[in-house]
């Protein structure tokens, strides 16, 4: 009897001491909420500046560069914000008014009390922004979800879009068995999703900016990794980014659209982009009629970031021809 006790004690100490260890990984792996007021104390620049939009919407917007040159603005990618601007607008400074703003349900900008991030409802809200400034026509500039907003924008206001310019964009209809990338593999999973409203481990946001860039060891770093990791979890945003990627299969493809398509168009895509592979920007510039593609041999999903220097040297050819000859 003696023997079975002490074995059952042994046993009962394996399982108090396994229910620790599982405690403390589930308290590495949870993420709590960080306020908004906490995060602009790191995030903000001389530049940036908030302004309640007629939808309630308050959003972050940074406006840079020569402001006596044509307007450019720069919309960014899916769990991104503005930041990811910065290398290219530190080489486009002199050239363009640049103006960049965090999206709904991203950045500091955060959800929105419509809780509505379709690329429709993103579209509109880019409107708001840009009649915020008296513009009669604008250049997009836009990076993968980004993309997508900008040439559904360009679909719904031809007359008030001078050019495209397209990184990696969104818009085409793509395979179902798309290999998935880091934090992009839950997007199939319910549960998955779920689970990202509490535990968003920083390792997570590492392993997707490192599988979606040709050179991760020279690219991706501790700040930027950072910067992506909490903004995500800035109060409401993960809920609109579960909300956003459930209804993804909703988003009606903009494919049969692209013919349609008026503004002069360049496309940029990496040719190691592996979330949205090449093939669909070659697919895209068979169907944007005019359109220009370049492939970045030593780019990933990111060009912008990845190689600003050449992206700005495209763009600025691209916008030269595009703004100032008829």
């Amino acid at each position: 009897m003696g023997r079975i006790l002490k074995a059952l004690g042994y046993g009962a100490l394996a399982m108090i001491g396994l229910f620790v260890v599982l405690l403390l990984f589930s308290s590495l792996m949870i993420a709590t909420d960080l306020t908004k007021q906490e995060l602009i104390g790191k995030y903000i620049n001389e530049k940036s500046f908030f302004y309640f939009l007629p939808s309630g919407a308050e959003v972050h917007i940074r406006d840079q560069g020569n402001k006596d040159k044509p307007p450019v603005f720069l919309l960014h990618g899916s769990n991104a914000s503005l930041h990811t601007w910065e290398p290219l607008v530190a080489q486009l400074k002199d050239d363009y008014r640049l103006i960049s703003f965090d999206l709904p349900g991203h950045g500091l900008t955060g959800a929105t009390s419509q809780e509505d991030y379709s690329n429709i409802a993103m579209a509109n809200f880019t409107r708001e922004v840009i009649e915020l400034y008296d513009f009669k026509s604008v250049t997009l500039v836009g990076n993968s979800m980004g993309g997508g907003v900008a040439l559904r924008y360009a679909l719904m206001y031809p007359r008030e879009v001078d050019a495209l310019v397209l990184v990696s964009s969104g818009g085409m209809e793509r395979d179902e068995d798309v290999p998935s990338v880091g934090a992009f593999a839950l997007v199939g999973s319910d549960i998955a999703l779920r689970l990202m409203r509490y535990f968003t481990p920083r390792f997570l946001v590492a392993n997707t900016l490192e599988g979606v860039v040709a050179d991760p060891d020279s690219f991706v770093t501790d700040e930027m990794i950072t910067r992506y990791w909490e903004l995500l979890r800035m109060a409401g945003s993960r809920d609109a980014s579960i909300k956003r990627f459930s209804e993804a299969n909703l988003e009606p493809s903009l494919e049969p659209l692209l013919r349609a398509v008026d503004p002069a168009t360049l496309l940029i895509w990496g040719s190691q982009d592996r979330l949205i592979d090449p093939k669909y920007g070659i697919a895209m510039n068979t169907l944007i009629i005019g359109s220009l593609l370049k492939l970045y041999p030593q780019a990933g999903h990111l060009a912008h970031e990845e190689m600003p220097e050449q992206t700005a040297a495209d763009i600025r050819a691209f916008l030269d021809r595009a703004l100032y000859t008829e």
